[in-house]
């Protein structure tokens, strides 16, 4: 009898550690992993510095960087797209921006999904293209981490870490990385690794080059 007795324990001492593990968080699949994606606007046709290209200069910096985190990838597409002649889009781009346009865009994401949110434009006179407003003005930024990252041909990151931080409420914005226009194009292994470096010494939680 009291061999059974025993053995009804040590059964019962089983079923509660398989229990307990089933429901332990570090059981393997139920820590939650940082869902990242890249955002971007760009245009091709005409650009300053580089000429016709066929994909953007931040188009071509989205797709590196999504390729180099694994990150999911997202283009804003303004509905009325930019002209491809260069004087023809300044001279749109600058109207919009003296007027404060938010300029319709095509789809949407939902930001919702995700942890970490980079955001990639060209600089235009001194800060994001109209369109990236459209697109950040959509959307609720509680608790969110952006980093943002620019094409330029000398301005930098402009004044869009400051936009960043006005627009999205209650995000953190960390810091952005500025590329010049022509080295994305023209030099995409030096901007690939200027991205990795870029990367690594953000030490951005749950971002890791691959």
């Amino acid at each position: 009898m009291k061999k059974i007795i025993r053995l009804f324990v040590l059964l019962e001492v089983f079923l509660l550690a398989q229990i307990a593990f089933a429901e332990s968080p570090s059981k393997k699949g139920s820590a939650k992993m940082t869902k990242s994606l890249v955002v971007y606007f760009s245009r091709a046709g005409e650009n300053y510095a580089v000429g016709n290209v066929r994909k953007g200069n931040t188009q071509v910096a989205a797709e590196i960087l999504s390729q180099g985190i694994g990150a999911d990838l997202f283009q804003i597409s303004p509905k009325e797209p930019y002209s491809v002649d260069y004087d023809s889009c300044v001279a749109r781009s600058k109207k919009e921006i003296e007027s404060k346009a938010r300029p319709a865009i095509r789809g949407d994401k939902k930001i919702e999904d995700y942890d970490v949110i980079f955001i990639g434009y060209p600089i235009w006179s001194g800060d994001m293209p109209m369109p990236v407003f459209t697109f950040l003005e959509k959307h609720n930024w509680q608790g969110k981490v952006i980093v943002p990252f620019s094409t330029h041909e000398g301005s930098g990151l402009g004044d869009s870490e400051n936009s960043l931080k006005k627009t999205c409420k209650g995000a953190t914005v960390l810091n952005g990385l500025a590329i010049r226009g022509q080295d994305a194009q023209n030099e995409q292994e030096e901007t690939r690794e200027k991205m990795k470096s870029w990367i690594q010494e953000e030490k951005i939680p749950g971002i890791q080059w691959k």
